[in-house]
C-alpha cells in the first residue's frame, strides 16, 4: 500500500445514526415471515475475497543487483508484473 496516497473515507449513503438508534419491538417480529426448509435450501454461502487463481503466485526471495532492481522500478508501477511476464516468456 502506498503510504503517501491520500484515501477518502467511504460513504454508505445511509443514515447510520437513525439505524443505530432504532430499538426493535416485539411487535416487529410478528411482521417477519416464518423461516421454512425451502427458504434454507435456496440459501447459498458465498465466500468473500478473490476467486481462486488457476495459476497462483508464490512468494519467493531472490537476490538481484541493485542496478537491475533500480532499472525495473524506474519503469513505473506494475514493474513486478512486467518482470513476471518476461520471466514467464523465457521459461516457456
Amino acid at each position: 500500500m502506498n503510504a503517501s496516497k491520500l484515501v477518502s473515507a467511504r460513504t454508505l449513503k445511509s443514515d447510520l445514526k437513525r439505524v443505530d438508534s432504532h430499538k426493535t419491538k416485539a411487535s416487529e417480529y410478528k411482521e417477519l415471515p416464518e423461516l421454512t426448509d425451502g427458504m434454507l435450501k435456496r440459501g447459498t454461502v458465498k465466500r468473500a475475497g478473490r476467486p481462486v487463481s488457476a495459476n497462483p503466485r508464490r512468494q519467493v526471495t531472490i537476490r538481484l543487483p541493485e542496478s537491475v532492481l533500480a532499472a525495473w522500478k524506474a519503469t513505473g508501477p506494475g514493474w513486478q508484473t512486467r518482470m513476471a511476464e518476461l520471466l514467464s516468456k523465457r521459461a516457456s
